[in-house]
């Protein structure tokens, strides 16, 4: 098999998944005062890495109520289980992350399941939901193996524990590198019931143990199934 050198997310290869364990580690850390940045402890083993905090996580900021200010529909809060991209094949089931005792967000435990951050809203509610999932974990390819593929218009789903369904459209896809992360637009307010799909990206720096960027899909909902 190749080297996690080449394996990036702008043109993944499929079945070419890194050698060393826990490669495709997404590990969400607080930035200093504006949002979450992505990053990993150098002092860790790749799969339970947790980087301290610089600062407790962003309060999120006021948004408005339902229909002040609002544009699109929006649904009521109920949390998310279940993720299907139809385009990516992907059909994987959605854990809650919260914080570790440093302070640092929690992680998927398996390269199958995509996390939602609790401190963010629930997808279709309004604001920014957040969820992030593996690029590749412990020689498996991820959920998020494919993420950077994604174009505009394309359709995906998240189930909620209400039984009812949000279906939302992407509306751009970019790749950062992790120490420009853009906190802002991924965590700040919106008029309307958001979705942010995070995972790793790029080329992979084998003296961090990491991928260089974060791959970001940015989605806004487009039609509420009701349960």
């Amino acid at each position: 098999m190749d080297s996690p050198q080449d394996r990036t997310a702008t043109g993944p290869r499929r079945g070419r998944v890194a050698l060393a364990a826990g490669v495709g580690l997404l590990t969400l850390a607080a930035a200093a005062t504006v949002g979450l940045a992505v990053t990993r402890a150098d002092d860790h083993p790749p799969e339970v890495a947790l980087p301290a905090a610089t600062s407790q996580p962003p309060t999120p900021r006021p948004v408005g109520r339902a229909g002040e200010l609002t544009s699109g529909p929006l649904m009521a809060s109920s949390p998310p289980v279940r993720i299907r991209i139809p385009g990516l094949r992907v059909d994987a089931p959605i854990v809650p992350l919260g914080l570790g005792p440093d302070g640092a967000m929690q992680v998927p435990d398996s390269a199958t399941e995509v996390g939602w951050f609790t401190g963010a809203p629930t997808p279709g509610s309004l604001g920014p939901a957040v969820l992030a999932g593996h690029v590749n974990w412990k020689g498996r390819e991820g959920s998020f193996f494919d993420l950077a593929r994604l174009r505009p218009d394309t359709p995906l789903t998240v189930t909620r524990r209400d039984g009812s369904a949000a279906t939302f459209v992407v509306t751009r896809v970019e790749q950062h590198p992790k120490d420009r992360f853009p906190s802002d637009d991924v965590y700040g307010p919106t008029d309307h019931a958001a979705l942010r799909l995070i995972t790793c990206g790029g080329e992979f720096d084998r003296e961090r143990d990491s991928y260089r960027d974060n791959v970001i899909v940015y989605a806004r909902l487009a039609r509420a199934q009701p349960a």
